[in-house]
């Protein structure tokens, strides 16, 4: 199982707006998801997934003040405004991050060529080398 933390401390304000000040407009987001699962070394899975959500400003809603404001209310704001599909989509996507982290589909490996490392080995003995 994984849980997700949203880290939406990172903020673009508008100095002044309709007579608020430090209104907060753009959310720079970072969401980690970390599996339960561990590997080899006793290390968690994780996947991490960064971007931005601009906010609207509603003069007729409910108007928290910058100093005021919780983590947790930036966090519902920015989730309100992707819309809870995109939500979703975003979190299953870390789930398949750390599935794939977890059981790969595919490795990248190299290749040992016993003749190229000879041949480097000769060139380094003929130009003076151990």
């Amino acid at each position: 199982m994984n849980t997700y933390n949203w880290d939406c401390k990172t903020v673009d304000v508008h100095p002044s707006e309709e007579g608020q000040t430090n209104v907060i407009y753009n959310v720079h987001w970072r969401v980690t998801a970390t599996s339960d699962a561990v590997d080899a070394n006793d290390n968690a899975f994780s996947a991490t997934s960064i971007g931005t959500q601009s906010l609207e400003f509603n003069s007729d809603g409910d108007f928290i003040a910058f100093d005021e404001l919780s983590h947790a209310n930036i966090i519902d704001w920015v989730k309100a405004a992707m819309g809870e599909e995109q939500v979703t989509s975003l979190e299953s996507g870390l789930d398949s991050q750390i599935s794939e982290l977890q059981t790969p589909t595919s490795i990248t490996m190299v290749i040992e060529d016993e003749a190229v490392e000879e041949e480097a080995a000769e060139e380094e003995e003929a130009e003076g080398g151990e």
